[in-house]
């Protein structure tokens, strides 16, 4: 939630009216009170179960809220809300079934350690480190459904109903391929391990059976009689239903490994989206096993809408969503980029005169930003060059991929950073039909997202995958650092080769310094 607010107020402007989110206190302390009151007049369960009713309503109106900019902040607090009263209501049930005063110290204790270091974490979270801190927020989600499943079955073993062991089961299972799977994700988005994908000769039949062991170690959970053989001969029934486990936390987590290696650079914010549902399916199995109706609801969630972001997704980038899911199940294994048709043609090199006299005699400009923007920090001094080039009269835009940066919307909250007027930013749908009538493009710090060979190349690994046509332009200008560093996706752009283009060498951040004071 701190760190949801921090980029929310990277959209704040001056001019915006005073917001008073902290009178959301007031209900919310009112209700918490009376949750407290109620343990003194011997009627905690029933009010319990309101306040947990109460923290769905609020979950689910903060997903509604944060889908819309006007009402994002509205819908943090919310989150907020609901996840107070999610804690208030857990604790009334803890009450209820007898706790004691040492089970509220270590939640407690628990609990503030956590804050402290979610705290912390946020303090040093910027737009640039977004994407691989979401993906190791999941990561800890997964690991907790896997201890949480566990703890259950070990604490209640022999006494456990059919229904529950397969909870069990399944939070293990989903919480291991969500643990390692945002593991390899924060990997590849950190720049820790190579965003090519792991491509294993039996990539596909590796994963299926993996799977079709797991599914074997799920009917021995459930039924130890079905485990005969010789080896496990003289187990007794918790024996084989502890050592399914066992391989079921390993063997899922070998396999969340492998899904997400296999899937390269370019698909890693699909990845994101994926593993966000995996974390929400792996807290609803905790709640059908913990008995606990909220957290089945707000596991529920978070799975189907990080499910229909994901399909979202995989819609805007041309891509399969059952090859993202499995791993890239289906695709060639051997195609990593490196077979793209070879490109022909010279490179024409810039310079910084060049691009400044060009936008001063241009009427219409788009600035298309990337992951090298963030990387460079070099969102003020573009703002400022697109705030000068406005106030003399030119139309200016920004063009944004769905999956510029790593992650969607990133780039807006860098923008945003810098304080880019929202009516000067488009979304790709909206602004690619514009090129061919534009004068001039910048390209700062993007690749893939605007490589011509997702349109032209079969070969390559981006093909089919929507992209800005910036190569339409009447000028491109291309700011890159060198020339042999490629994309995410490991491949070169062909549109740096096109006769129109011109790539202007150097460290992005002082290219647009120096733009910025030749206008």
């Amino acid at each position: 939630f701190l760190i949801t607010g921090k980029m929310l107020d990277l959209f704040r402007r001056p001019e915006d009216p005073k917001e008073f989110f902290e009178l959301y206190a007031i209900p919310s302390a009112l209700l918490i009170t009376g949750l407290g009151a109620s343990y003194f007049s011997g009627n905690i369960e029933n009010v319990s179960g309101s306040v947990a009713i109460a923290s769905a309503i609020c979950c689910i109106a903060a997903i509604a809220g944060l889908a819309d900019q006007k009402t994002a902040r509205t819908g943090n607090i919310l989150g907020i809300a609901g996840v107070s009263f999610g804690l208030a209501s857990t604790a009334a049930d803890m009450s209820i079934v007898g706790a004691t005063a040492p089970a509220f110290e270590q939640v407690g204790i628990l609990g503030g350690v956590g804050a402290a270091i979610g705290a912390a974490v946020a303090s040093v979270v910027g737009p640039t480190e977004l994407p691989q801190t979401v993906a190791g927020f999941h990561s800890l989600v997964g690991i907790a459904a896997m201890v949480g499943a566990a703890g259950e079955y070990l604490g209640n073993a022999g006494e456990l109903d059919a229904g529950t062991l397969s909870a069990i089961y399944l939070a293990v299972f989903i919480g291991g391929i969500t643990f390692t799977g945002s593991v390899v994700a924060f990997s590849k988005l950190a720049g820790m391990m190579k965003s090519a994908p792991l491509a294993l000769p039996v990539r596909d039949q590796l994963n299926l059976g993996m799977v079709g062991i797991l599914a074997l170690g799920m009917a021995a959970f459930l039924d130890p009689s079905l485990a005969n053989l010789s080896f496990l001969q003289g187990l007794d029934a918790e024996a084989v239903r502890l050592s399914s486990l066992e391989m079921a936390a390993v063997l899922s987590s070998v396999l969340g490994f492998h899904l997400v290696a296999s899937i390269g650079g370019p698909d890693m914010p699909v990845v994101i989206t994926v593993l966000n549902s995996y974390s929400g399916w792996a807290l609803c199995a905790e709640g059908f096993l913990l008995n606990n109706p909220l957290l089945a609801q707000v596991g529920a969630l978070i799975g189907f809408s990080g499910a229909i972001l994901t399909w979202i997704m995989c819609e805007a980038m041309g891509r399969s969503i059952t090859a993202v899911i499995f791993g890239g199940a289906g695709k060639p294994v051997a195609n990593n980029g490196n077979d793209s048709t070879e490109i022909e043609g010279d490179i024409t090199i810039g310079s910084v005169d060049n691009m400044m006299e060009s936008l001063l005699e241009a009427k219409n400009i788009i600035i298309v930003p990337g992951y090298g923007l963030a990387v460079a920090q070099a969102q003020f001094a573009v703002a400022d060059i697109a705030k000068k080039l406005k106030g003399m009269g030119k139309n200016v835009r920004f063009g944004i991929h769905p999956v510029a940066g790593r992650m969607p919307g990133q780039l807006n909250v860098l923008l945003a950073e810098a304080s880019v007027p929202y009516d000067m930013v488009f979304e790709m749908e909206e602004i690619n039909d514009d090129f061919e009538g534009t004068d001039v493009t910048l390209v700062i710090g993007a690749s893939d997202t605007v490589s011509s060979a997702a349109e032209d190349d079969p070969n390559c690994s981006i093909y089919g995958m929507p992209v800005l046509r910036v190569w339409k332009s009447h000028l491109v200008f291309v700011l890159k650092r060198t020339i042999g560093n490629t994309g995410y996706a490991g491949m070169e752009n062909p549109i740096l080769y096109k006769d129109n283009v011109e790539v202007v060498l150097g460290d992005a951040h002082e290219t647009c310094e120096a733009l910025r004071s030749a206008i």
